[in-house]
């Protein structure tokens, strides 16, 4: 096993294979509940590589899937998130990183979004993580050209035993 890096001591409880499900709504679709499987790895360098990929509970087709890299910010307690997306996207967010004695909270806001010709019109994304031991819960807002800001996902995950 690699010894995690110290700058990345705030993350360490992200470290692991995660899975659960989840409901998502938007105002432009309707709802769905959706089984999601994430991983974080840690590769000897002071970041995460992060993996996540969902599907529809209802028949288990493919719903979304992102790679990405958590690192520390310039400063401590400080996060930024580069995610690549298959629907024509490229995230880049910032945020804060807060241990607890109970566990940690992860706020995120994007900073930038990169589009391709074709890609969603998504034009920003907030992500609200808390992680207590073995239980990770989320909610991601999101915003399109032509919507607001508005709940897209809230999930429950558990890490799975190694």
């Amino acid at each position: 096993m690699i010894e995690l890096a110290p700058e990345l001591e705030p993350l360490s409880c992200l470290v692991g294979t995660w899975r659960g499900g989840g409901h998502g709504e938007f105002p432009t679709i309707d709802a769905f509940e959706y089984g999601e499987w994430m991983c974080f790895e840690h590769v000897g360098d002071t970041f995460l590589m992060s993996a996540q990929r969902s599907w529809l509970v209802d028949d288990g087709s493919p719903l979304h899937l992102e790679r990405g890299f958590w690192r520390p910010g310039s400063s401590a307690g400080r996060l930024e998130v580069t995610l690549a997306h298959p629907l024509g996207l490229t995230e880049i967010a910032e945020g804060t990183v807060k241990p607890s004695t109970t566990g940690t909270s992860i706020e995120l806001t994007t900073r930038e979004i990169g589009r391709t010709s074709t890609g969603m019109d998504v034009v920003a994304l907030t992500r609200r993580y808390s992680i207590e031991v073995d239980v990770m819960s989320y909610e991601i807002d999101m915003a399109t050209g032509s919507t607001p800001m508005a709940r897209h996902l809230t999930a429950e995950l558990r890490r799975e035993p190694d």
